[in-house]
């Protein structure tokens, strides 16, 4: 059993990824624990209208008789966001103090470039005694190569996950050493990218993926073909060397 030693006295936090768009990608532990528990928090960009995580797992969960938290974070403001997360984490500790339990949903999966991990290291630091549980989910890179029928890596190979391509020279470093890079989050920058891939003999090499699983999926082989409209927040560039 993955939970740790469960006090008593308090609830369980439940940090639970929901995948990368389709809800049928949802895991079955994760749609029973988003069913059970009274209070659900759902994290979402300010510039974002509605929690992603939250139209995920819209349907697991039931409002009339469960609690709903939201929080807004800013993403161009860590400084601002860290204090956004510092508060939420107090308001869930309150909660849980109450042995309610509470599910953090995020989409993806909770341990890759998620706002879940800002709050568990808030719990662990100020209130060790709380219980917390992780519940994986399908990860936006795992899906996007499902979609490109991609294999990212194969024996022996290296792979690196980057958030963002900060210029020339990282993604000259990152692909001297790895064989398949994927970049994360790119839609300011991706356009940037491309003309790096030529500058670095790597034209026709690259494959976007943009909301992969969902209604507004988008698999571009051909990166000229891209525009800024085609941009997204939840979005990847997948480049074998």
């Amino acid at each position: 059993m993955s939970t740790e030693a469960v006090n008593p006295n308090y609830g369980c936090l439940y940090g639970i990824g929901v995948g990368p768009g389709d809800p049928e990608l949802v895991t079955i532990k994760a749609q029973r624990v988003l069913a059970s528990v009274p209070i659900i928090c759902a994290p979402h960009a300010d510039t974002s209208r509605d929690s992603y995580a939250l139209s995920i797992a819209r349907r697991f969960i039931d409002t009339e008789r469960q609690e709903l938290l939201r929080f807004g974070f800013p993403t161009d403001d860590a400084e601002a966001a860290s204090r956004v997360w510092e508060t939420a984490a107090e308001s869930l500790a309150e909660r849980l103090m109450e042995r309610q339990d509470v599910a953090f949903i995020t989409e993806g999966d909770p341990m890759l470039f998620s706002t879940f991990s800002y709050v568990l290291e808030s719990i662990r630091t100020n209130h060790p005694d709380i219980a917390v549980e992780i519940i994986p989910g399908v990860s936006s890179v795992m899906a996007a190569a499902a979609r490109a029928s991609l294999p990212l890596v194969t024996h022996g190979q290296r792979l690196a996950i980057l958030p963002a391509v900060y210029g020339i020279d990282d993604l000259r470093e990152a692909i001297a050493n790895y064989d398949t890079i994927v970049l994360m989050k790119v839609n300011r920058v991706l356009l940037d990218a491309l003309a790096n891939l030529e500058s670095l003999g790597l034209a026709g090499k690259g494959i976007y993926v943009r909301r992969a699983t969902t209604e507004s999926e988008q698999v571009v082989q051909d990166l000229h073909q891209l525009t800024e409209e085609d941009l997204d927040y939840f979005s990847l560039l997948i480049i074998k060397r």
